[in-house]
């Protein structure tokens, strides 16, 4: 079985009086996108500077790609990219050129070479000769995680990584992280937009006051939520009487000629109540969760919805 990419356990950190991780246990698998959800200050970039040994912690202790981040920093950060809030580009410097500083920087010897390659890869050969301020901002993100790349790590961290773009060049930015996992990079994600946390994530850790309330895939965690249920339509009111003498505990609508279950939407309480409705014809048969959404206000106390 190979060796996870990123594990921690007991993981604090205070700043002076104030407690910003108490006892943080994470396991992230190899080739994987794993997310860490949580409201502003829970913790999430304090994690990602720990792993990423920006920082130490106070107790605990973590290995990524099998290297301890506190006593065997060099290590780790050979075998890391990090790209965080705010892009770490050169103003003054055309985008080849930032790449380019970060291949000296990693000693490699075909720095030319891989810039151009990643120019090509990130759809930024024109912007190439160009200095940053006249980007966009998925143009800058996009240079960003190229220069990330240089050195070809296996596992990359991305705080927040698509704040402030909009919807197109947010789903570029997935299409890229979709594209380096395919490649079998490991992808530790933070961000405050769920529907990401949904689409590219496989598994995801809720952070509140900071701790992991909840870790799980998305639908294990949507199934931690109530509301869900299964919605079954019929043909006509024959159906639907004899299929709600049978579900009790089912909500009815003569107009509409639908049942409501409570239901988690898992496989075997589903096949239970087809099992119940045995012969009646159910004409349609819809299973609705919870969404990320009403994870991240369940579970965080800061999750008020106003």
């Amino acid at each position: 079985m190979n060796s996870p990419a990123i594990a921690a356990n007991g993981l604090r950190k205070s700043y002076g009086d104030k407690l910003v991780l108490d006892g943080i246990d994470l396991t992230v698998p190899s080739g994987t996108v794993f997310s860490l959800l949580g409201p502003n200050g829970a913790g999430k970039t304090t994690i990602v500077e720990i792993l990423s040994t920006l920082i130490t912690a106070d107790d605990g202790v973590a290995h990524v790609a099998g290297f301890d981040v506190a006593r065997q920093t060099d290590d780790v950060r050979h075998s890391i990219g990090v790209t965080g809030q705010f892009a770490a580009i050169d103003e003054f410097l055309t985008g080849e050129e930032n790449l380019l500083l970060m291949a000296e920087l990693r000693h490699l010897r075909n720095g030319r070479e891989l810039a151009k390659g990643l120019l090509t890869r990130f759809d930024l050969v024109e912007a190439g000769a160009k200095l940053p301020p006249t980007y966009s901002g998925g143009m800058r993100r996009r240079l960003d995680l190229a220069m990330t790349l240089v050195g070809d790590p296996r596992i990359i961290f991305l705080d927040e990584p698509t704040t402030g773009l909009d919807p197109r060049s947010r789903r570029t930015m997935w299409e890229i992280i979709r594209a380096l996992v395919a490649d079998g990079v490991t992808i530790f994600l933070t961000t405050q937009y769920l529907e990401e946390a949904d689409q590219l994530s496989d598994r995801i850790a809720v952070l509140d006051h900071g701790k992991v309330v909840a870790d799980g895939t998305a639908a294990e965690l949507k199934r931690l939520v109530p509301g869900g249920h299964i919605r079954l339509q019929f043909a006509d009111v024959r159906g639907l009487d004899a299929a709600a003498r049978r579900l009790t505990h089912a909500i009815k609508d003569d107009e509409a000629l639908t049942l409501q279950v409570p239901s988690d939407g898992g496989a075997r309480e589903l096949r239970a109540i087809l099992d119940r409705l045995g012969d009646i014809d159910v004409e349609q048969l819809t299973v609705h969760t919870p969404d990320l959404d009403d994870v991240f206000f369940a579970l965080t106390t800061h999750g008020v919805r106003t």
